[in-house]
């Protein structure tokens, strides 16, 4: 190369470049920005119109704050309650017919207290109240044993404790008190009453004490141990006899014998025999 060459190689590579640099824009135009905005809006009706349908639902099923919850269906309704592994644990159904729970126990808390009126699971049931009132024309029936303080009927009302076809027991291990302060006691059976007292007696406190159709045994004073059963009453079967003995048979059958200068209670009557 010559001299002349180089220089004027070096010459040009020294010169002040003219030409611009390039800028590239950064950002999305064109159809992918209409595209962007067009999402954008659908969203925001989406959400407008999800809102919306949120607000009719809760005005449809009344779900406010100041009402009371209404859930209502053709059929019936029912609450279910899980546990952690999703295994059920309680059941509600409200149906057209019954309403029924199925859980291991079910109460019934006083709203003020929280006192356990009602109680029910396998084992028992428990009545937490301080009265239990039953307002059925036909009482309340129970087809096993009944354990309870205190049974009072209603004021003004009559209590009737019946057995149709069994006997009826009363058992306590510290005594059994009935009580008729304003009214009567009666007790009727079909076929025998039994008053019995293991260890202690049968005492009977009252003015007047009566025991009706009691059979009347004769007595004769030729034979003083000629007795006969007699059903018509004291004063058909001596007219003149007013007065009367009550007499006990050794089974323990009471009956009466016209009163003498001394007793005219025989063991061997017919009376007696008989029974």
């Amino acid at each position: 190369m010559t001299r002349e060459q180089y220089i004027l190689a070096t010459q040009q590579n020294s010169l002040p470049r003219t030409e611009h640099p390039q800028f590239y824009p950064v950002g999305i135009y064109g159809w992918r920005k209409r595209c962007l905005y067009f999402f954008v809006l659908l969203l925001l009706v989406t959400m407008i119109v999800n809102l919306a349908m949120t607000i009719w639902i809760l005005k449809v099923m009344n779900f406010t704050v100041d009402s009371p919850l209404v859930l209502q269906s053709d059929r019936n309704v029912t609450v279910n309650a899980r546990n952690h592994m999703g295994q059920l644990t309680g059941q509600l159904t409200v149906g057209a017919d019954a309403v029924e729970a199925q859980c291991k126990r079910f109460e019934v808390r006083a709203s003020d207290s929280g006192r356990v009126l009602f109680s029910a699971d396998e084992d028992e049931i428990v009545i937490g109240a301080d009265r239990l009132k039953v307002t059925g024309t036909e009482g309340a029936v129970f087809g096993h044993s009944v354990e309870t303080p205190h049974i009072r009927a209603e004021p003004s009302q009559d209590l009737k404790l019946e057995s149709p076809t069994r006997s009826l027991v009363m058992e306590a291990p510290r005594g059994v008190q009935v009580n008729a302060a304003a009214g009567d006691l009666k007790a009727t059976c079909r076929k025998e009453l039994h008053l019995q007292s293991t260890e202690g007696e049968i005492f009977l406190n009252a003015d007047t004490i009566r025991l009706g159709n009691l059979p009347v045994g004769s007595f004769s004073s030729s034979s003083s141990s000629s007795f006969s059963s007699s059903s018509s009453s004291p004063s058909s079967s001596a007219p003149r006899q007013t007065i009367y003995e009550l007499c006990a048979c050794p089974s323990g059958k009471l009956y009466l014998s016209p009163a003498g200068a001394g007793s005219t209670c025989q063991s061997s009557s017919n009376i007696c025999l008989w029974s």
